[in-house]
């Protein structure tokens, strides 16, 4: 396989059980990302597209197909293997920032680290190098509370990055900013990007979707177009 490949998805299917009902949330999709690609996964309400981020973010398995993360065979992992590959490799940036209310920016940020095993010291360094990189190192004494919707995403974003992982998945990262905030969000995330992270939005709003270089659009559970962007939105 291409080194280069990250995620190659083949000939994944998801269906659920909805009483006598069975629900094809995703049929037949095959998608390949690579290393430091900007992609939006973007589709409608009931589309399919939370599943494939789901499956993408190693938060569920496929019904049938192949999933390789990094050539791992994630499709058949148990619940623990999963955890292991979220905390190791994957970032994630949630809509609605997912932050400990009472924990300071700092110690939100150190969270994934304190999984990992990271001692003491090393987990305060990186913690606050990543939030140097979002631009609050002066705020690492804040909580969540005493900050903006926009600083609350910065943190969850240097949060993402504290593992180094091997992507960023963020969810409708500016779901719940202003749109001047969101504006300075997704100049974050070609930041990121231009430094050599691997970037996978997942949306419904065309604006956010046009700062990727690829969007993939999912409509009833299949893909139904994946076309580079010849202009991504610069902010």
């Amino acid at each position: 396989m291409n080194n280069d490949i990250i995620i190659n998805i083949e000939d994944v299917a998801k269906t659920y059980q909805m009483g006598a009902e069975t629900v094809h949330a995703l049929r037949s999709v095959s998608l390949q990302i690579r290393k430091n690609e900007y992609i939006a996964i973007m589709g409608p309400s009931g589309s399919g597209k939370s599943t494939m981020m789901n499956i993408v973010g190693c938060l569920d398995t496929p019904t049938k197909g192949t999933y390789l993360f990094e050539n791992e065979n994630v499709a058949t992992m148990n619940d623990n293997e999963l955890a292991d590959i979220r905390n190791r490799k994957i970032g994630f940036v949630f809509q609605t920032f997912n932050l400990l209310a009472r924990a300071s920016t700092l110690k939100n940020v150190e969270l994934p680290l304190v999984y990992a095993g990271v001692k003491k010291d090393e987990r305060q360094q990186r913690a606050f190098a990543a939030l140097e990189s979002v631009g609050l190192q002066d705020r690492t004494h804040h909580k969540p509370n005493e900050l903006s919707g926009g600083q609350r995403q910065r943190v969850a974003i240097a949060r993402a990055l504290v593992t180094k992982p091997s992507i960023i998945l963020a969810d409708e990262p500016t779901g719940n900013l202003d749109s001047k905030t969101g504006v300075e969000i997704m100049r974050l995330f070609g930041e990121l990007w231009k430094n050599g992270n691997t970037v996978i939005l997942v949306t419904h709003e065309e604006d956010i979707a046009r700062h990727a270089h690829r969007i993939v659009r999912i409509r009833d559970g299949m893909i139904e177009s994946d076309t580079i962007n010849p202009s991504p939105a610069e902010v």
